[in-house]
């Protein structure tokens, strides 16, 4: 069950720039800084932050990026590297708030905005290109430890210092139960249907759920 607060370690926010790893160079928005002061999210991003490629990224669905710390020590033996805050891309770094313990729908009070989870994060080749490491995506998928976003029901100012604050759950389906249906049992045809039915699901993973299913 979700903690009354899930405390924020870090508030990441960054402009796209030149990313180049892997032998190649993309625009990307997926580096990100720890920022103290508080800053206004709106129903599409936070003000300073951005993205590159706006078709996969960014969007009311897709607001804001989080990621548990409790996956960094993981990475860190993983990646044989200290990683910092951010890392991920994430705009929120916070405890707790693992993908088991966090359901589509959940939905929280942080500062004077109210948000709620909206889907699973899927990783892309930016992730393997910023770590140089070419089956990173894949390891992210394997492991579950992908990451979520949430969309804003009420815009409002926000900062590292205010904890997300749970308010009500919607849904029996955790963020790992639906990385697990799309990723290891898309031949499940009633399961998908029962998680594609899901109106807390953002509807372009509703949309891949439906077409895995056919």
């Amino acid at each position: 069950m979700v903690k009354e607060g899930l405390n924020i370690m870090a508030l990441n926010i960054g402009k796209p720039q030149t990313l180049t790893g892997l032998g190649q160079t993309v625009i990307s928005g997926i580096v990100k800084r720890p920022v103290d002061e508080e800053i206004y999210l709106s129903q599409e991003q936070l003000t300073g932050d951005g993205q590159a490629d706006l078709v996969h990224h960014g969007g009311p669905d897709k607001a804001v990026c989080v990621y548990s710390y409790d996956h960094y020590p993981y990475w860190e033996k993983h990646l044989d590297n200290t990683i910092s805050y951010g890392a991920f891309g994430e705009n929120i770094t916070i405890t707790g708030g693992t993908e088991q313990e966090i359901h589509i729908g959940d939905t929280f009070k942080w500062g004077e905005a109210i948000v709620q989870v909206s889907q699973p994060r899927m990783p892309c080749h930016k992730l393997a290109k910023k770590f140089e490491v070419p089956d990173l995506p894949k390891r992210v998928i394997e492991t579950g430890f992908s990451g979520y976003y949430l969309r804003v029901l009420k815009e409002g100012a926000v900062s590292v210092k205010e904890p997300l604050i749970f308010q009500e759950r919607h849904t029996t389906f955790s963020i790992a139960m639906v990385n697990d249906v799309y990723y290891k049992r898309c031949k499940d045809k009633m399961v998908i249907e029962q998680v594609s039915e899901d109106p807390y699901l953002a509807t372009s993973w509703r949309k891949m759920l439906t077409k895995n299913k056919k």
